[in-house]
């Protein structure tokens, strides 16, 4: 009797314990927090997908991740990523039953030059029956240690890979799963669970509420942790660099993987610190973009802003000043002394014939020996308008500078000089302060403006032979996928961008550039755009990849920076009677001088020596040049003027004997 009474009271038991199992399974979902009340606040971006099985399924048959996962660092990446299943490996049959949760990955700089990751998995019910918390200690084999600590009455697992010295960090929150490998970012997890901080951002929230829960991924970035995350990789995070994390807040894009393009769509929302450029953008509506009419296939970066009119916009630029009264000031003290001292008007000489479009182009030239080829261009209402009123301008800087600069004429296209000292910067903010006392063109509707009279000579040369973005198929065919009209239109062409990259990085990056060049040309067209909608930009970024091969054939790969010396191996062949070619002899290649104030041009040998020497007049030859052999003797005489060779003109062997002769 009392055998059958336990037994009953063991029935019971166990049907009261299933019954409580399947209500708090079944019915008590008041007791879940969302899986963003737990990131750490410094998060600088955000990956969030709904069904991560899935999606990173279709995401490794891609030919993306599969390209990616062959170098080493992404290899590591995926490794990263993977972790979690890798210790979990043997038990499939608990993760059939966990199935397709919620998954969120961050990425946080935890320390200087140091970021990681961190990993939160929405178990739901699942979390209620103590399922996977309950058995970590039977999942992981012999190649692991499990530990246990409290932090703030939070129970965290730590477990130790014995091969790689790697310690993953584990905790349970009500639903969630929290992890990382850097335990900082778990503690601070769970101080977010107190308090939290990015889940309640009212900007961040604003801006998911537009993402919504669409496509495969959701993409966050929160731009005041920017910089420090751009200062792990190059230590020079840029003024664009720095402008963004002052001026943004967030951007969140829902995106998708189509074929071998990377789509996304979302907004961008602006702080109360945005610079005055981007508020007044924000305000003067959009426009199509045109510049890439003469912008080089060369084009490294495109950087176009456009409005309804340039009108519109400085109207709103100076209102917007206005309500910085210190800075308003500034302003107007530095445009009187301008007008001042040249005696003319801004806004009529020279804002009047700026029409719809300006943009920032970064170059990588052939034609340039600068290592920084950037170009400020102007599209103009009536370039008519704009030359009479820029050769006013010009001719006060005459009458009132010491520095006489006379037209040079390159291939029909009157280059000029206007040295007037932070000009832009004034006018435009620091996005453009580096365009000081520039050389300027006028091809076509548009004004272009360089520091480098040879950036001007290399725009003017694609231009010419219509080598421009507009006559390049991979470009038209990239730009047709964005909005026609916008505010902020960004493309970046990355095997032209890897090409003059070495400037603008620190050393150890330099050579994981080089190593990585596969990886990085294989997206080889990037493209940004923003859209002033109220108090946001709709934005989209679209990303496409190329075989590497299929890429190295349509761009000229380089990984060296352009070099004025001779190979120290090389031997030149002396000019004899017998090996002279009198047709090519006094074949002299265009020069390509960087001050067209100065008075001679010289190039020299590896070894120091005088490789030619001419005398300039405008950034012309004019005057005497001198060619020579290594060992410095003289190789070729003769006299230019106005660029054109004239008179007599010789050469002659190692012994300075005269070979030949012939007068032009």
């Amino acid at each position: 009797m009392k055998k059958r009474n336990i037994l009953y009271l063991l029935l019971t038991l166990i049907i009261g314990f299933i019954l409580y199992q399947l209500c708090v399974f079944y019915f008590d979902n008041n007791d879940n927090i969302q899986s963003i009340y737990l990131v750490p606040k410094d998060a600088v971006y955000l990956i969030e997908t709904q069904e991560p099985v899935d999606n990173w399924e279709a995401i490794s048959k891609s030919d993306i991740w599969k390209h990616l996962n062959s170098n080493t660092y992404f290899n590591e990446l995926a490794e990263s990523l993977n972790k979690l299943d890798t210790i979990f490996k043997e038990k499939q049959g608990l993760f059939d039953k966990i199935g397709d949760r919620e998954i969120l990955v961050s990425a946080h700089v935890y320390a200087p030059q140091k970021y990681d990751f961190f990993y939160v998995v929405d178990l739901q019910k699942i979390a209620k029956l103590d399922l996977l918390k309950n058995h970590l200690n039977t999942l992981v084999d012999s190649n692991f240690k499990v530990s246990k600590r409290k932090y703030h009455e939070h129970e965290i697992t730590e477990i130790h890979d014995i091969k790689t010295r790697e310690t993953l960090y584990i905790s349970f929150i009500k639903n969630q799963l929290i992890a990382s490998y850097v335990h900082t970012l778990v503690e601070a997890s769970i101080d977010q669970y107190l308090e939290p901080d990015l889940g309640r951002n009212f900007d961040f929230i604003e801006v998911r509420k537009h993402v919504g829960y669409d496509d495969m991924f959701r993409l966050y970035f929160q731009y005041k942790y920017l910089e420090d995350f751009i200062k792990i990789f190059s230590n020079d995070t840029g003024y664009i660099g720095k402008s963004l994390s002052e001026s943004f807040d967030f951007s969140g894009f829902s995106f998708d993987l189509d074929d071998n393009t990377i789509l996304a769509n979302g907004v961008t929302n602006t702080n109360n610190q945005a610079n005055t450029y981007l508020q007044a953008l924000q305000e003067s509506g959009k426009s199509s973009r045109s510049i890439s009419e003469i912008a080089p296939k060369q084009t490294a970066l495109y950087l176009s802003f456009a409005f309804n009119s340039f009108d519109d916009f400085y109207t709103n630029f100076e209102t917007i000043l206005k309500e910085n009264p210190e800075q308003f000031k500034s302003y107007l003290d530095g445009t009187e002394q301008i007008e001042n001292f040249l005696k003319i008007d801004l806004k009529e000489h020279f804002m009047s014939w700026i029409d719809d479009e300006v943009a920032l182009l970064q170059l990588h030239s052939s034609v340039s020996q600068s290592k920084k080829d950037v170009a400020f261009v102007l599209k103009t209402k009536n370039n008519e308008d704009a030359k009479q009123n820029l050769d006013f301008i010009l001719e006060q800087i005459r009458k009132r500078s010491p520095v006489k600069f006379k037209e040079v004429n390159y291939k029909g296209y009157p280059i000029n000089f206007m040295s007037i000292k932070g000009f832009f910067k004034l006018l435009l903010g620091g996005l453009f302060k580096s365009i000081d006392k520039p050389y300027f063109t006028i091809i076509e509707d548009y004004v272009v403006f360089s520091n480098h009279p040879n950036t001007l000579k290399s725009i003017i040369n694609t231009y010419i032979s219509s080598e421009t973005l507009d006559n390049f198929d991979a470009y038209t065919d990239f730009d047709d996928k964005f909005d026609n009209q916008s505010s902020v239109f960004a493309y970046i062409n990355m095997p032209n961008l890897y090409n003059s990259t070495y400037q603008f990085v620190n050393a150890t990056t330099k050579k994981q550039v080089k190593a990585n060049k596969d990886y990085l040309i294989c997206f080889p067209q990037i493209g940004i755009q923003l859209t002033p909608e109220k108090d946001y930009f709709e934005s989209k970024i679209i990303v496409d990849y190329e075989d590497p091969e299929v890429v190295k054939a349509k761009y000229a790969i380089t990984d060296k920076t352009i070099s004025n010396k001779t190979s120290k191996n090389t031997k030149p062949i002396e000019v004899t009677e017998d090996n002279i070619n009198k047709k090519t002899v006094f074949n002299i290649p265009e020069i390509y001088p960087s001050d067209l104030t100065a008075k001679t041009f010289t190039r020299k040998y590896a070894n120091g020596t005088i490789r030619f020497s001419v005398e300039l007049k405008d950034g012309l030859k004019h005057g005497r040049y001198n060619e020579y052999y290594p060992n410095g003797t003289l190789k070729i005489s003769g006299k230019y003027a106005n660029d054109k060779q004239v008179k007599t003109w010789s050469v002659y062997n190692y012994q300075e004997d005269l070979v030949y002769k012939k007068r032009f």
